[in-house]
């Protein structure tokens, strides 16, 4: 029966598969942890744990990738649910634009594509690095309007629910067996955490699954039917160079543990420079990811920061 579809249908279904694949475990455990940031992260904690400097904050921000071993696919709604905890949009988006390519298993695997060399997973760090402080002092200092799509729900909400319901547990516990009964309530009310984490993070997954499947699709049609081949005739200098493998980087949609193999192959035609945007812009942006976006933020705010991303990685690629 396959045999009679055309072969670009074949090679597209291919595509689409090997990349719904690839970023399905990482989706799943992105919403995994925003279900377990929304019940047990409280704007309390948040403000405990961030310094009140803007400078500082983002730059905390930056380091906090390193800890969470994920690509850019399941970074949206961990994001999302940052700001939504009360996290500066500074801090959050530099968390963002440098989680996808600092944290560990993408600075090996950029170590061993590269022949077992720091050189081009360092040059990834830092323009990472960059981006992100360059969009965090965007969004501290100049960026005035919401970036939300959806009005944010009142901080203590959840936890005055919460409290509550513990309230009305309390209530209707007798004085005997107090100890008993304390201990029971706090056991049941850590199981009704837990649920509540499973809960919205199957919910966060079938949400934003949706635009992962329909950003994969996208991203597998350019791939097969937009010809690459014209693209990299044209790499005659290296402005064009730079241009083109930011081009490719939002077309092809990697996984940001593996194009850097993908970007090591392109080394000895379009140089070091262009590879290196190509390395740092593809987890930033790319198809599946602004649709997830979508989801969340404002189309005016997901333009601005494309705009800023790819002109600071497009000065940053040509100094390199």
């Amino acid at each position: 029966m396959f045999e009679q579809l055309p072969h670009s249908v074949l090679q597209m279904s291919t595509i689409f598969l090997s990349i719904v694949i690839e970023a399905l475990p990482f989706v799943l455990l992105g919403c995994l942890i925003s279900g377990a940031l929304h019940v047990f992260l409280t704007p309390e904690r948040v403000q405990k744990l961030l310094p009140k400097n803007k400078l500082l904050s983002i730059i905390i921000g930056c380091l906090m990738g390193f800890f969470f071993p994920s690509c850019e696919c399941g970074i949206v709604p961990i994001v999302n649910q940052f700001v939504k905890k009360g996290v500066p949009v500074y801090t959050a988006f530099a968390f963002m634009l440098t989680a996808p390519i600092i944290n560990p298993i993408v600075i090996f695997s950029t170590f061993i594509a590269f022949g077992n060399s720091f050189k081009f997973a360092l040059w990834r760090m830092l323009g990472s690095f960059l981006i992100a402080m360059v969009v965090g002092i965007w969004l501290a200092y100049f960026n005035k309007s919401t970036i939300l799509k959806r009005p944010l729900i009142e901080p203590n909400q959840i936890n005055n629910s919460e409290h509550k319901e513990q309230g009305d547990k309390q209530k209707s516990h007798t004085h005997t067996h107090e100890t008993d009964a304390n201990h029971s309530h706090k056991k049941n009310h850590f199981f009704h955490q837990f649920s509540h984490m499973l809960t919205h993070g199957v919910d966060e997954f079938f949400d934003t699954g949706r635009y992962l499947v329909i950003g994969a699709l996208i991203a597998s049609a350019m791939q097969t039917y937009l010809p690459t081949g014209w693209m990299m005739t044209l790499a005659s200098t290296k402005i064009l160079a730079v241009l083109i493998m930011l081009l490719m980087a939002f077309i092809l949609s990697l996984c940001s543990e593996a194009d850097a193999f993908i970007g090591s192959s392109l080394l000895s035609l379009f140089g070091a420079g262009p590879v290196v945007g190509f390395l740092v812009f593809g987890p930033m942006v790319d198809i599946k990811n602004l649709l997830m976006m979508k989801r969340y933020f404002s189309g005016k705010f997901i333009a601005s920061l494309v705009g800023i991303i790819a002109v600071v990685v497009f000065g940053y690629a040509m100094i390199v």
